[in-house]
């Protein structure tokens, strides 16, 4: 594994921190800039709309560039906004930095998961990924706590500053690490029916219209469609029971809250680990590991929620769902690149966009269920009915043949292209 794709996951570790360590910060900066808790609640929601909707947009907009010189934009521009965001004492302009700050992750993700794929073997899509979201699983594990700390001891600007510092050496690695971009030898559609011969730009290169159109054009693929859908499925219920996991544990379960951050750190060692074994397996075995792995994290919500009250298994199933959510998650998004081969760049941010909608709508689908007075193990039935939907509709998709084999097109995928 190239060593630039370890730094590209200490990138995306700074940026993760950033998303994650908010939730820590909230009561700060209500009381610091007068504003309720449910406004300063509104700068989560906001930095989760600008990844969703900026996670495509900045992906077609960053074929202009050079990959190297994209994924420095989005960096310096985010560290940028952390700035102002430390500096300000106006809640609209925060509000803003947080909005533009989804926006450069959203599409330094996407950039930086085609720079990663196109650095490895063309079998080993699902080993770089896992690299590359490794960072978040770490920002899992430090962000939360790691903002708290510091918004606690020095007030919640402090977190702001620390990850505009930590942003400088993830620069300054990208720099000098990141190769130049050579001429796209990508493919690029020929005719109406999906075929595809090479570019015709300078030296056999494309143009940026001509590499917006030929990664457009991948969208027409139902294979690439069903595994968007099961992703923000699966990520969904991941952050469902993540969001209320604090409230869970402290009430039904009997858990102090002085052991929530531990809690929290739990659950992110097994994110972490969840990501190592789809990095290993991914790409040799991505069906045993995403059917096996599906219905194993389907019945361990299930599991939590009837075992919920006694303090030993809610513990060992905090690590043991963060392990099988990322696992497979990070599983289908390797699947989502290989189904998207000629589209690397639209690929990621398509992935961060569907990752994101899960992560917005799990939560509200967990809010509803204990709004309607279900108590606070409703979320992890949600999530077991959210994981279990996604493997209906993965197994249904397979038997119509919208999903296969890793990395090889289906004959149904071009089928469709034509019509």
């Amino acid at each position: 594994m190239p060593f630039a794709i370890y730094l590209l996951g200490l990138a995306v570790f700074a940026q993760g921190t950033s998303e994650f360590m908010l939730s820590g910060l909230i009561p700060g900066i209500a009381r610091d800039l007068q504003v309720s808790i449910p406004a300063a609640g509104l700068l989560t929601s906001a930095f989760a709309v600008g990844m969703v909707i900026g996670a495509p947009l900045m992906a077609v907009l960053s074929l202009r560039w050079s990959r190297r010189r994209a994924l420095l934009v989005f960096l310096i521009v985010f560290l940028l906004v952390h700035v102002l965001g430390a500096v300000t004492t106006s809640y609209e302009v925060l509000l803003l930095t947080r909005v533009v700050a989804a926006l450069a992750n959203a599409g330094f993700l996407a950039v930086a998961l085609a720079t990663a794929i196109g650095m490895v073997a063309p079998d080993a899509k699902g080993r770089a990924t896992s690299v590359l979201l490794g960072g978040v699983t770490i920002a899992c594990v430090a962000g939360v706590p790691g903002g708290a700390l510091l918004g606690e001891v020095w007030g919640w600007r402090s977190a702001f500053w620390a990850v505009a510092v930590a942003l400088v050496p993830a620069i300054v690695a990208v720099w000098r690490s990141i190769p130049a971009d050579v001429p796209d030898q990508r493919p690029v559609p020929a005719d109406r029916a999906g075929r595809w011969a090479r570019g015709s730009g300078p030296r056999g290169g494309l143009g940026p219209l001509q590499r917006a159109r030929g990664e457009l054009r991948v969208l027409r693929r139902p294979r690439l469609l069903v595994l968007l859908l099961l992703g923000a499925l699966v990520n969904g219920a991941t952050f469902d029971t993540f969001t209320y996991l604090v409230p869970l544990l402290t009430g039904d379960t009997g858990i102090g809250a002085g052991w929530m951050p531990a809690m929290l750190a739990l659950f992110g060692l097994g994110s972490f680990a969840g990501v190592t074994i789809s990095g290993r397996y991914a790409d040799v075995r991505p069906m045993p590991l995403l059917i096996g792995g599906g219905v194993a994290l389907a019945a361990g919500w299930a599991v939590f929620a009837l075992t919920a009250g006694s303090p030993a298994p809610a513990v060992a199933l905090v690590f043991v769902q963060g392990t099988l959510s990322f696992a497979v998650g990070s599983t289908l998004i390797s699947q989502v690149l290989y189904a998207a081969t000629e589209a690397p760049t639209l690929a990621g941010g398509l992935a961060t966009a569907a990752l994101n909608v899960g992560g917005a709508a799990g939560p509200w689908l967990g809010g509803v269920a204990i709004g309607a007075g279900l108590g606070f193990r409703s979320p992890l039935w949600v999530s077991a009915l959210l994981v279990a939907a996604a493997l209906i509709f993965g197994l249904l998709s397979k038997r119509n043949g919208y999903a296969g084999p890793v990395g090889k097109p289906m004959e149904s995928d071009h089928q469709h292209e034509a019509e």
